[in-house]
């Protein structure tokens, strides 16, 4: 299964370390980030987690909750978090979905068969409050994710959803945006009083209008 932006969220129903869920109603009205991880007790698995449990104050500002899967065992997730918090100096403050019968993972097109293994690759989806995918990222096993760009895709998704902008190169919060291209000059005046700065027709940049 092919999944795109703009796709319904697949919903399943899985075990998990926080107990049995179903994923649309643990979601409930917020945003979510499903990611995956390879396996259990890896090294690279281990800082990642570490690093999700430590943004969770971050994350929920976004009104973003974390899950994460891979195709181990609860019981195997519940071990390895011990080892995660002993060496990240961060608890796990998470659901880590057991997916043993890769229900989830292959629902979600998490293993490819030219990895040369039946793990997951280092998926991530973002999904919105309508269980709309907004985002997917895919990175090789061999490397770490970077969580601040994530965050940073969807500081930009929110503001993108709620003003007629869209974020440039390397944009971080607070940063100046762009004009919807769609807009023409008469109705960027009444969204945009304070004026941009025009470089080209198409490239209006302006000042972050919820700062």
């Amino acid at each position: 299964m092919s999944l795109h932006l703009g796709d319904t969220a697949p919903n399943f129903t899985a075990d998990t370390t926080e107990g049995e869920i179903d994923f649309h109603e643990w979601l409930g009205d917020g945003w979510g980030m499903l990611m995956s991880h390879p396996a259990d007790f890896t090294p690279v698995c281990t800082t990642e987690l570490g690093a999700v449990g430590g943004l969770k104050e971050r994350f929920a500002q976004r009104n973003v909750k974390a899950i994460v899967v891979s195709v181990d065992s609860v019981d195997d997730h519940k071990r390895w978090s011990a080892d995660i918090e002993e060496t990240q100096g961060q608890a796990v403050n998470f659901p880590l979905i057991g997916d043993s019968d890769r229900k989830v993972a292959e629902l979600y097109d998490m293993i490819h068969p030219n990895a040369g293994d039946t793990s997951t690759v280092r998926s991530v989806f973002i999904i919105d409050s309508n269980k709309k995918i907004r985002m997917t990222l895919t990175y090789p096993k061999s490397a770490g994710r970077n969580f601040d760009e994530i965050l940073r895709v969807i500081d930009s998704l929110q503001l993108t959803d709620n003003y007629k902008v869209t974020t440039p190169a390397n944009w971080q919060d607070g940063d100046d945006v762009i004009v919807s291209p769609a807009l023409s000059n008469e109705e960027a005046e009444k969204l945009f009083p304070a004026g941009w700065n025009e470089l080209k027709p198409y490239l209006r940049m302006t000042k972050q209008p919820n700062k």
